[in-house]
């Protein structure tokens, strides 16, 4: 989806109450994978130091990855809570056994009538919007999205995670999405 097109987009969105759709747009807030957002369990979220950190094992890339939570994703974990504090897992499936499907998220998209778009695509929303739309570097807008950024031994000598710059971005991003809202 066209990142313009984002914020009308998550109005539509925000009126819907199941939780497949409250995680769909947990995950175009933090720009994350459907597995990532899916999976996200209690034991993996700081409400103290807004962070939500995904274990190496469940990462692509196989490293640790923290996500800054704003101010809107924490609104929908605490929307959440009471319907998924029995489960591990943030977004539970009904059994709160299991995750929500893979194919949940797909299916709001199908039941709001979009086509052209897929789940996975809003990263590239994201992506877009930090590129065109911003002044933020390259390198924070990819380490947002856990890309890796650099040479290896760029990598070598840069090793921390750029969380304070990707929390102002990601609070800029929040903005963006839900401009249509306020």
């Amino acid at each position: 989806m066209d990142y313009k097109q984002v914020p009308q987009f998550m109005t539509d969105l925000h009126s819907r109450e199941s939780m497949a759709a409250l995680a769909l747009e947990f995950l175009i807030l933090a720009a994350c994978r459907s597995g990532e957002v899916r999976n996200v369990q209690w034991s993996e979220v700081s409400f103290q130091n807004a962070t939500w950190v995904i274990p190496a094992l469940k990462m692509k890339a196989g490293r640790e990855h923290r996500i800054p939570l704003t101010k809107p994703m924490l609104h929908i974990i605490e929307k959440v809570r009471p319907f998924s504090q029995e489960s591990a897992f943030v977004f539970p499936s009904r059994s709160g056994l299991t995750a929500l499907s893979d194919a949940a998220l797909g299916s709001v998209l199908k039941r709001m009538g979009i086509t052209g778009a897929t789940v996975h695509g809003f990263r590239s929303s994201f992506r877009d919007w930090a590129g065109d739309a911003t002044d933020f570097p390259r390198e924070i807008a990819e380490t947002a999205l856990a890309h890796v950024v650099g040479d290896a031994t760029e990598r070598a000598y840069r090793r921390l995670d750029s969380f304070e710059k990707r929390t102002t971005m990601m609070n800029a991003w929040a903005d963006y999405c839900l401009s249509d809202l306020s």
